[in-house]
């Protein structure tokens, strides 16, 4: 979870980002490593009272097994922090649960359920009162989840006062939303789609002069070579109402979702002002069957003709009911859904050093590579952010001065994150909001052969915009459905 320092000062306004901590819950050890190191003792204690040293050392091998469980790393991670998602992996796979298949039910269905494989499996869209919208209902977290198109101007062709204005607006805008209390998480994801061509061709038919001499042949030979081939991008902001904390303004409201719904419409009227004070245009909240069309297009790409076709608006449309996959295959570094392959990297570092807030400009658009990016904010509550601060403050501390009374040198990587702390509490004693950054990126091709090239072309503009990717093995179903869909899941 990072906090970016953004920084307005002098001219073009730069971002950075503090240094991700790799320090452990205790004596620089994760949960799983103390876990294992705790059984572990207790296992010892018992060998040794039942069979005393010469039993323990017969046993020689196995600690030195749990050794390189507990030190041995693997990718940033210890193999003992592997081990329970290689187990689930493991379970599901012997379960036969890797692969889903959307099977026909004569039984009744539940109104909206969109079903969709794995933990997003009781997920509803659900329509407000007035009809105005529509939002996922998640029983299990407790949020109801409301959806945005937005478009904006292209950032790097924008003035730096303006950038520095925009820039700005949106810290606002997620600040003003972290302070409400009762928002659980804002999502942004961006994408890139195929297309059809057929809302080109509509536009042509309904402005356009075909017979107008030379430019209307030519146009319209141009739009059917380059439609189909095209990929526009799509910008969405989901956000996630916490049910339980706005429990208050709900009951006041009326109870139940249709109070919910009350809250969230109040909320999005308020996202679409300070968005359009950040420089985006928010262009309607999506109804049910349009939130449906994101999520199906995301599961299979080449629906995107079709739902464009039987669309009376010109946005697609779908069955919620039709909304997740006909089927899905997971694998250790990727997942296959009805119409493409998809692989999603977790963002495990950025930037560390001031540079331009459009630094993922060259990511976002690396020719041929179709992909979606999300950005996650969890907004933090004042008093839980300072407590946070107090204990890795502590954690510092208390590990330089351990690693003074062993007679060890100082570490460079203990100071620059007590600055980034120090700098961090300055910020919430200033008056900002606190709000982790998770990303997300999924890349998505139509073979294993272009997948596998996607990817490569993809970690090389990674490398130079200044974030590290991960790629989240025997994970890629659970992180798909919360990099690809606009859902604002945890």
């Amino acid at each position: 979870m990072h906090h970016p320092d953004l920084s307005t000062a002098d001219g073009p306004a730069t971002v950075k980002f503090p240094h991700r901590s790799r320090r452990g819950v205790l004596l620089g050890l994760s949960v799983a490593q103390l876990t294992v190191v705790t059984l572990t003792g207790l296992l010892l204690l018992a060998v040794l009272m039942q069979s005393g040293v010469t039993g323990a050392l017969k046993l020689i091998p196995l600690w030195v097994v749990i050794l390189a469980a507990v030190f041995i790393r693997h990718r940033g991670r210890s193999l003992a922090d592997w081990a329970p998602i290689a187990l689930r992996y493991a379970l599901r796979r012997f379960r036969g649960q890797l692969i889903w298949l959307a099977r026909p039910s004569g039984r009744p269905r539940r109104e909206g359920l969109l079903h969709l494989p794995g933990t997003a499996a009781s997920l509803r869209v659900v329509t407000s009162p007035d009809g105005q919208f529509g939002a996922v209902h998640d029983p299990h977290n407790g949020t109801l989840t409301a959806v945005v198109k937005v478009s904006s101007r292209a950032f790097a062709l924008l003035d730096p006062a303006t950038q520095n204005s925009n820039v700005s607006g949106w810290g606002r805008t997620l600040a003003g939303l972290a302070r409400t209390g009762h928002i659980a998480r804002v999502q942004v994801l961006e994408r890139t789609v195929p297309d059809s061509g057929d809302a080109l061709n509509r536009y042509w038919n309904e402005h356009g002069n075909a017979d107008t001499h030379l430019a209307g042949p030519i146009y319209a030979d141009l739009l059917a070579a380059a439609g189909p081939a095209a990929a526009p991008h799509e910008a969405y902001v989901a956000l996630a109402l916490d049910l339980k904390a706005a429990r208050r303004l709900i009951n006041q409201a009326g109870g139940g979702l249709s109070g919910a719904f009350t809250v969230l419409a109040q909320t999005a009227s308020s996202f679409d002002q300070a968005a359009r004070n950040s420089g985006l245009t928010p262009t309607g909240w999506l109804p049910a069957n349009e939130i449906a069309a994101v999520i199906r297009t995301a599961y299979d790409p080449k629906a995107s003709a079709a739902l464009d076709q039987w669309s009376s608006t010109g946005r697609p449309q779908a069955d919620p009911a039709a909304a997740g996959p006909v089927v899905l295959i997971e694998k250790a570094d990727q997942i296959q859904t009805d119409s493409a392959h998809h692989a999603t990297f977790w963002i495990e570092n950025w930037p560390r050093v001031e540079t331009s807030p459009g630094f993922l400009h060259q990511l976002l658009f690396t020719s041929g590579v179709r992909r979606a990016l999300s950005l996650s904010y969890d907004p933090k509550a004042l008093d839980a952010a300072l407590k946070d601060v107090q204990r890795k403050k502590a954690t510092v501390i208390a590990d330089a001065a351990e690693r003074q009374r062993k007679g060890q040198v100082d570490s460079e990587e203990d100071s620059v994150e007590y600055a980034d702390i120090k700098q961090r509490e300055r910020q919430l004693i200033s008056g900002h909001a606190d709000v982790g950054l998770t990303g997300l990126l999924t890349v998505s091709a139509d073979t294993t052969e272009q997948l596998n090239a996607a990817c490569a072309a993809i970690e090389t503009a990674a490398a130079d915009s200044f974030i590290d990717l991960r790629p989240l093995t025997w994970q890629q179903a659970e992180a798909f459905t919360n990099a690809a869909l606009p859902l604002a899941r945890p």
